[in-house]
């Protein structure tokens, strides 16, 4: 390693939807945060590491920042807003197609206390033609005294090496916090559940929307080629639970399908998923429940 290697944490911050989480997954270079068309998919810090000759990038993607509506609501965007002390940069992302809007405001007066170093990206610049771009530029550089305002696409890669460069360039000398294999804090046992509800958000759709949790039950290894895995997906309503396990359990037939192939790609081995639903009322307004559900009061 040598003498001058760099590290730091760096927070990404933004709406809901923006695309923190696929260009998370675009640094990284395999999925560990879960994606989503719907808004508030990232409930939890999910912690990214990008290890490089010279460089260890710390990224945390942060729940969208947006108006509670619940406890867990509540837990979401408190998470968000106390990483903004704690890292070496923030990357605000807003997203190229949408423009301004009154949650970008309240996220830029947060932004106005911080000391560390603000990015603006602006993501999503493949959906925009390029005289679009002048204009959000323009229009946000006097909101905040950016160190530097960056067009990306996450999803494409335009730009994110480019970023990936000048974030490196204000990061400070430090030592390395992981090891160089290492992509992620978080255990398996939470990615695991993070993809099972990816698919869970993609296939349902409108029908069910953030009122589901996913725990799992168990994880056993009975031979040396394959992993068992058994998982609850947790509701708050019976019609909720109907529509997860669909017309003789066609849904969650293909919920398990989907979840199961990017578990195998996670942990490299075959792995026979057993999945069951189960109705919890209310359980987002619960404090117990949110705790036994991985979002405990002293994360934030």
């Amino acid at each position: 390693m040598e003498n001058n290697f760099k590290s730091g944490f760096i927070t990404i911050i933004g709406r809901p939807n923006v695309g923190k989480s696929t260009f998370l997954n675009r640094v990284i270079g395999q999925k560990i945060a879960i994606m989503s068309d719907k808004p508030q998919t990232t409930r939890n810090k999910i912690q990214g590491v990008l290890t490089q000759d010279d460089a260890q990038y710390v990224f945390i993607d942060t729940p969208g920042i947006h108006k509670p509506k619940h406890r867990l609501g509540d837990f979401m965007v408190k998470l968000a807003e106390n990483t903004l002390n704690e890292v070496d940069a923030i990357l605000f992302m807003i997203n190229a197609e949408e423009g301004y809007g009154k949650g970008d405001q309240y996220i830029l007066d947060l932004l106005q206390k911080v000391k560390n170093p603000v990015f603006l990206i602006i993501n999503k610049i493949d959906l925009i033609h390029p005289d679009e771009l002048f204009p959000i530029i323009e229009l946000y550089k006097d909101k905040c005294d950016f160190e530097e305002i960056i067009p990306i696409s996450a999803l494409q890669g335009n730009n994110v090496n480019h970023l990936l460069d000048i974030l490196k360039k204000h990061l400070p000398e430090g030592p390395q916090y992981y090891p160089a294999d290492q992509v992620t804090d978080h255990p398996e046992r939470f990615i695991m559940s993070e993809l099972i509800r990816e698919k869970v958000l993609q296939l349902t759709r409108e029908e069910i929307p953030h009122s589901i949790a996913v725990v799992i039950e168990n994880i056993e290894k009975r031979d040396s080629d394959a992993v068992f895995i058994q998982a609850t997906i947790v509701t708050e309503r019976k019609t909720q639970k109907g529509i997860l396990i669909g017309k003789q359990g066609s849904m969650l037939k293909n919920i398990g399908k989907g979840a199961r192939k990017d578990i195998e790609a996670l942990l490299g081995t075959k792995v026979f998923l057993e999945l069951w639903v189960k109705v919890q009322k209310d359980w987002r307004n619960k404090q117990s429940q949110l705790q036994e559900f991985g979002f405990r009061n002293d994360e934030y």
